[in-house]
C-alpha cells in the first residue's frame, strides 16, 4: 500500500500516461485507471483525478471548490450518498493506499 500526501496524489491525475490514475475517498486511494475514459484528461469526472473527491461525491458536484476531503457541514443524506459512492468504488476499483 502506498502513502501519498495530497500534493503527491496530484501526480496521478491522468496527465502522465506512464502513471496510474488515482481518486481518493475518505483518504483511501483507489486506482481508477480502468475507468480512464471517465477520469482521464477530458473525461466527465477528470476533475476528481489525483484528488480526494469525498466532498464533491457526497454533494454530487463537479464544482472544483467541492473537490475536497472535507466532510464538514455535510447533511446525513450527503454522508449516505458518499457511502454509496464508496461501495461502488470498492466493488469496481482496487484500493492502493491512503492519503496522509
Amino acid at each position: 500500500m502506498v502513502e501519498l500526501t495530497a500534493q503527491q496524489l496530484k501526480e496521478y491525475d491522468g496527465t502522465d500516461p506512464s502513471k496510474p490514475i488515482y481518486v481518493a475517498i475518505k483518504a483511501r486511494i483507489f486506482d481508477v485507471t480502468a475507468g480512464k475514459s471517465f477520469y482521464g484528461p477530458g473525461g466527465d469526472y477528470s476533475i476528481f483525478a489525483g484528488k480526494d473527491a469525498s466532498r464533491a461525491l457526497a454533494k454530487m458536484s463537479k464544482n472544483a471548490d467541492d473537490v475536497s476531503p472535507s466532510l464538514e457541514g455535510l447533511s446525513d443524506k450527503e454522508i449516505g450518498v458518499l457511502a454509496d459512492w464508496e461501495k461502488k468504488f470498492e466493488a469496481k476499483y482496487p484500493i492502493v493506499g491512503t492519503v496522509v
